[in-house]
């Protein structure tokens, strides 16, 4: 299909998308959603609108309609490239057609198109999609209904056909030409203690006397600038489930939809065991892309990427037990690593390291991650140290399927553990990268939390692995589960599982139960969690569960065009049919029949400006520059890579006086760079407790010094005089004195150094075991404290 991509600005032409409603029902942690588009032709010539948009890749879309003058278009799915030839053919002999599909390259980028809009027509496009929440460390269910949609850098030409490469017009957030509303209906079986939100929300409404069901709604006037998150909390522990869901009447049930189908949702009870304090190899890949520069979100004094990035590593490396080994990669249009090959960790490495992340900088142009991935994949394996690779990016890559192709290669040398930094990060790279080898991915969009969880991922890489894993089904006779969800290799403690099975055979005529059983191995001994469900299935209009499995699916298949096989995507193909979950492969078409005026010339093309992120540059370059409608994507990110598309119309906004207004940025960011890690680490509750692990030793200890005096707020000479152990090791007094400092002043950060301080408990037992008691006691008399000498326990 051909890609139009004449640009447009908001102050000559309108925008035929007035508005966007959502509206959100949650039940437990699967969310349905219904997205409507409100268009309106205020032009006096046809349209075709194209709106390009994000979802997360985990989204199964199931249904597309439209709603042209009272009537309802019901859409159809077909094979995308049929689905292209039948929207051109409605066009040209004059019918209206709408065509919704996922991008080519990537799973969470969409497209919408709105053919045939006459002038002073509107109509309304739906789409539905169900999807289940991610669970967050603090317990919190996370919906996200991503707005921005940041450019993305491209691997290579065969991505040239990407949705992302229309041109789009730029528009300051603020004056984004329309809104969105959305209202949440949350309903459970446990209590709903609290809905917190990005946004400005209403105020939360219970439904219910035991507030299990509660509805609240963004504030009127919102303008769709920024990614809306809520997190749902429930006042329980969650406990395991499973949901059985009737299959499709009139479907033979030998197929995905006319069978029952069973979803089954696991929270292990793992005894928490830690693993060799030796063990590991650690490789941390950086972003340092020119993207990495922009604001975590567009928030008032937003941090920026990079520096969170950077204050994350810094703990990271200072979390690592002794005797591993790691590197750090920086990458952009280029790649450079710490060391030649994995080091050591020792004083001397771990010091080298902390020095050249505070340097770091986001100035290595392009986002191309595919390189030195494979320079870490062709590294020789360390005996006894597996590969543990966490991954800190922004996610802007516009061909994600190549770079998950690439991780999945290596998936059984490695895990890896995906941070997608600032809003627009890529759901597709982050989550999918993750998913393959076997680790975890985390979203990162404010500053307060990236800390928490960089730290929840290396706790699951020291932990020790869960082996033989197995789920065994106890159903009556002549019902069989035939698993749907791919074989799980990997739990991590606190985790969700959630897996998915078809029920084939006979469903029992009485009522009845059965039992799924979930085993699995930890350091030779043998532990399971059983869970008993009734064998009544539910009619579910939307057939959720018959949605997600098939998504479930299709995410293990479906790599794109490049990178997946003629007959997986033939398989995929029938999968998305067959459920009516849209994939890479497939698009959905309607098609109104009834208008047959012939279009009088060519339809003008509108794409809708979408909210991006941008640096305080690139803003101030979209309001001065004579040309506005120049900045198209790539214009926009021009600083983050070495780039020779544009022409000399389009290169002229960013001649000799823009080029010193980038150096001059660049120095005045060098000179503030320095200032950065000392005053801006509210993530660490107070500012010095930062400064503080800074001082830490690889080995877990700290040293007696000036350095130290300075945080804890007294002199050298008066803690030397309180030093109850004058004959011992100066260090074992001064590693109690920061770690009760860290207790009583950074209780609501502890997660984020609760690793460094097991270090600096193992090592002050090995060194100062028996004269813990009193060093604590002493501790807490000069620092005026009350923690008790547990905290120092093993």
């Amino acid at each position: 299909m051909e890609h139009h991509f004449g640009l447009i600005t908001g102050k000559k032409q309108p925008v035929p998308l007035k508005s966007i409603s959502v509206t959100l029902s949650i039940n437990d942690f699967v969310a349905g959603v219904s997205t409507t588009l409100n268009y309106e032709n205020e032009e006096k010539v046809p349209l075709e609108a194209i709106f390009v948009f994000p979802m997360d890749e985990d989204s199964a879309v199931y249904s597309f309609e439209a709603l042209v003058d009272g009537k309802k278009i019901v859409a159809e799915l077909q094979e995308k490239m049929e689905a292209h030839r039948n929207y051109e053919d409605a066009l040209s002999q004059g019918h209206q057609a709408y065509l919704l599909e996922e991008d080519d390259y990537s799973r969470d980028v969409f497209s919408c198109n709105v053919g045939n809009l006459h002038p002073g027509s509107k109509v309304a496009v739906t789409l539905r999609y169900v999807q289940e929440l991610p669970l967050e460390t603090d317990g919190a269910l996370r919906y996200v209904l991503p707005a921005i949609l940041n450019p993305r850098y491209k691997l290579s030409e065969r991505s040239a056909n990407s949705c992302l490469n229309i041109k789009t017009p730029i528009t300051p957030l603020e004056e984004l030409p329309y809104t969105l509303s959305l209202v949440a209906t949350i309903t459970s079986q446990h209590a709903i203690e609290r809905i917190q939100s990005n946004c400005s929300l209403s105020p939360i409404q219970y439904l219910a006397d035991d507030k299990t069901s509660a509805q609240v709604s963004l504030a009127e006037g919102h303008k769709f600038d920024r990614d809306v998150e809520l997190l749902i909390y429930y006042n329980a522990v969650h406990s395991p489930s499973v949901a059985v869901e009737m299959g499709m009447p009139d479907v033979k049930p030998d197929i995905l939809m006319g069978a029952p189908s069973a979803m089954v949702s696991f929270y292990p009870d793992i005894p928490e065991v830690e693993a060799s304090r030796s063990c590991g190899e650690f490789v941390f890949l950086m972003d340092c892309s020119g993207s990495m520069k922009s604001p975590m979100n567009n928030q008032k004094d937003s941090q920026l990427r990079i520096e969170a990035a950077k204050e994350t590593l810094l703990l990271l490396l200072k979390s690592l037990p002794m005797g591993c080994y790691f590197n750090i990669y920086r990458f952009g249009s280029s790649y450079e690593k710490f060391f030649p090959e994995s080091m050591k960790y020792t004083q001397k490495t771990m010091e080298e390291a902390v020095e050249r992340v505070k340097d770091l900088e986001a100035d290595l142009g392009g986002t191309e991650i595919l390189t030195p991935l494979l320079d870490i994949y062709k590294a020789p394996c360390i005996p006894g140290h597996p590969l543990q690779l966490f991954v800190f990016t922004d996610g802007e890559v516009s061909d994600t399927f190549s770079v998950i192709k690439q991780v999945q290669l290596n998936s059984k040398k490695h895990r890896c553990f995906s941070f997608g930094i600032g809003e627009g990060a890529s759901t597709s790279l982050i989550k999918g990268i993750a998913r393959v080898s076997g680790g975890s991915a985390e979203f990162i969009t404010s500053k307060d939390r990236m800390q928490t969880k960089a730290l929840g991922s290396l706790k699951f890489a020291l932990s020790c692995s869960v082996d033989d894993i197995a789920l065994s089904w106890d159903l009556p006779p002549g019902l069989l589960a035939y698993m749907l969800s791919p074989e799980q290799t990997v739990i991590f403690r606190g985790q969700r599982l959630i897996v998915y099975a078809q029920l084939t055979g006979t469903m029992p005529q009485v009522e009845s139960s059965g039992e799924v059983c979930l085993k699995y191995t930890l350091q030779g001994r043998s532990l399971e969690n059983r869970v008993t469900f009734s064998l009544q299935p539910k009619t579910n209009a939307s057939f959720t569960i018959h949605r997600l499995a098939a998504k479930s699916l299709i995410q293990t298949k479906d790599l794109g065009s490049y990178e997946t096989s003629q007959r997986t995507k033939e398989d995929v193909v029938s999968i998305s049919i067959q459920s009516g979950v849209l994939s890479s492969f497939t698009a959905y078409i309607a098609i109104n029949k009834e208008l047959n005026q012939p279009v009088q010339g060519p339809l003008a093309h509108r794409v809708i400006p979408r909210p991006v992120m941008s640096t305080s540059f690139c803003a101030r370059k979209v309001k001065s520059c004579r040309n506005p409608a120049l900045f198209s994507r790539d214009l926009l990110c021009l600083h983050t890579r070495n780039d020779t598309e544009f022409s000399e119309a389009q290169s002229s906004c960013f001649r000799k006086e823009n080029v010193a207004s980038m150096r001059k940025m660049k120095k005045s960011d060098s000179s503030k760079k320095k200032t950065n890690l000392q005053n801006d680490h509210k993530g660490f509750g107070e500012n010095v407790a930062l400064q503080l692990i800074l001082l830490q030793k690889a080995n877990g200890s700290w040293e007696l010094d000036e350095d130290l005096t300075k945080i804890l707020g007294t002199n050298l000479e008066d803690i030397k005089a309180a030093n109850p152990a004058k004959d011992g090791d100066p260090s074992a007094w001064a590693t109690v004195l920061a770690v009760l400092w860290l207790h009583a002043n950074g209780k609501d950060t502890k997660y984020e150094w609760e690793l460094l301080e097991r270090k600096a408990v193992t090592w002050l037992h090995d060194h100062a075991g028996p004269s813990i008691p009193t060093l604590v006691q002493a501790a807490n008399h000069l620092l005026k404290l009350p923690v008790t000498p547990a905290v120092l326990s093993l």
